[in-house]
């Protein structure tokens, strides 16, 4: 079941009336079965498994930290809580390749289906280490109800793809008592609307664009890579933004507000603000928990510290999204791009000045332009891998004229009117938080009232329906 199939709409309301119904002490109940009930419609059942198993674990081992105020045992059960939760990411998500790796070196013949489903494991798992390591450190106090504990593992908005939240900013929010409150309904119900705007009119549009392009590279160059290249840095955002926003309008229904995973990313005036943007949980999670420690560790290397912390932070990154090269090339990218700016950035002001670029829009613009391309250039490997990024690479400057003109116009292939939708439909994706939710914008009902309804007519004249087979991208990490 995905938010954007027709279970899910149907699913949706069913558990809020319940919810509005249950006395306040067993809406917990009532939300941690429905989180279940929402993951068991991946029918893996051994996902049910890992969750409850990675719930458990993480519980206990936070207890037993709770009861030894220090020394090598307090230590010892930090260690076992962290290493079963990444033993467990990496047997889930890793086997396939794992097990390709031991045949090229062995003489074993181990066959293991790239079909195992791990959607939400990531996720799951990134949230037990935090939490895991905020008792260690004592910044947050461990919490001694498990089914509250187990509800912040499995809250199903924010299950499959997060945002990744904290516990001490999650498990107050699922504790306090329920009150309806007629803005927050609609605000959370325009996020859903929103989301699905995103998804189904600009994301799912997008992608038969890049598909197109990035499904058979070699058949293309100039012009058509580049269109397809900007096509799958539109879809990657939208389809993840939306997913973000259904999950925040979703939370909001029953009162919990879930963090914001993005801030226009694309308007970025360099790759450090572009992940102070993009994937915000994330992001902040890889800071606090990984590059923050190792630029601690190696802070006596100065500069050098900084620039290999970073780069060792975002090949994990590309690691935790697949062990595959070109996520790898992907991370690697970003943090030798991101190192590099360390040592750039202090004779920022005196470049600036020797090419006479005064701070001001003007800068700004051609700052975003850049830090944009650099971007789309990275997405390139995170979309067609190692030998077809290279192809990309080589190729999207070799323009062919009239046969790049043709692929624009001629009758089957992306022409230059859909073109042209998309890039407004995206337009006016961009602008849509700044209508209701994100700002406070004091408009007369009736004005309200034709913005959604024109809302859901884009809805359904551009949408593109698949349901539950048209995947979220992130579904897949």
């Amino acid at each position: 079941m995905t938010f954007n199939s027709l279970s899910y709409f149907l699913f949706l309301p069913a558990i809020y009336l319940a919810f509005y119904f249950t006395p306040d002490r067993w809406r917990w109940l009532l939300l941690l079965s429905a989180s279940y009930g929402f993951y068991a419609t991946f029918k893996a059942p051994y996902l049910l498994a890992v969750l409850f198993l990675t719930t458990a674990i993480s519980y206990l081992c936070g207890l037993r930290m709770a009861a030894l105020p220090s020394g090598i045992r307090r230590k010892l059960w930090y260690v076992n809580g962290v290493t079963a939760a990444v033993a467990t990411l990496v047997l889930l998500k890793y086997l396939p390749f794992l097990g390709a790796g031991v045949n090229k070196i062995g003489t074993l013949n181990i066959t293991i289906s790239n079909a195992i489903i791990f959607t939400g494991v990531s996720f799951f798992t990134l949230q037990s280490l935090s939490y895991l390591t905020d008792v260690y450190l004592n910044s947050e106090e461990p919490e001694r109800h498990f089914g509250y504990f187990a509800l912040y593992m499995a809250f199903f908005p924010k299950l499959l793809q997060g945002p990744i939240e904290r516990g001490r900013e999650l498990l107050p929010q699922l504790k306090k008592p329920y009150t309806f409150d007629y803005g927050n309904t609609r605000s959370a119900l325009l996020l859903l609307t929103c989301g699905l705007f995103k998804k189904v009119v600009v994301a799912d549009r997008v992608t038969l664009y890049a598909d197109v392009i990035y499904n058979n590279v070699h058949a293309y160059t100039g012009l058509p890579l580049i269109i397809g290249t900007y096509a799958f840095a539109l879809q990657i955002y939208y389809d993840f933004a939306s997913y973000t926003d259904m999950a925040r309008g979703a939370g909001r229904l029953f009162g919990i507000d879930l963090m914001e995973n993005f801030n226009k990313p694309y308007r970025a005036t360099s790759l450090a603000d572009f992940w102070r943007r993009w994937h915000i949980s994330f992001s902040r999670w890889l800071r606090d928990y990984l590059f923050i420690p190792l630029q601690m560790s190696w802070r006596d290397w100065g500069q050098a510290g900084t620039a290999a912390a970073l780069i060792i932070t975002f090949l994990v990154s590309g690691i935790w999204h697949d062990a595959s090269s070109g996520f790898i090339i992907w991370g690697g990218l970003h943090g030798t791009f991101l190192a590099a700016s360390t040592y750039y950035r202090p004779h920022q002001k005196r470049i600036h000045a020797l090419f006479g670029l005064k701070k001001g829009q003007l800068l700004t613009c051609w700052q975003t332009f850049v830090t944009f391309n650099i971007v789309a250039l990275t997405w390139i490997f995170f979309r067609a891998g190692l030998t077809d990024g290279l192809y990309v690479l080589r190729n999207i400057f070799n323009f062919n004229g009239a046969t790049d003109l043709c692929f624009i116009l001629l009758p089957g292939k992306p022409n230059f009117i859909i073109l042209l939708t998309f890039f407004t439909l995206s337009g006016i994706a961009a602008i849509l938080p700044q209508l209701s939710v994100y700002v406070k914008i004091a408009f007369d009902g009736r004005f309200r009232w034709l913005c959604y309804y024109l809302l859901v007519m884009l809805i359904l004249v551009y949408g593109v329906f698949l349901g539950s087979k048209q995947m979220f991208i992130y579904g897949n990490f």
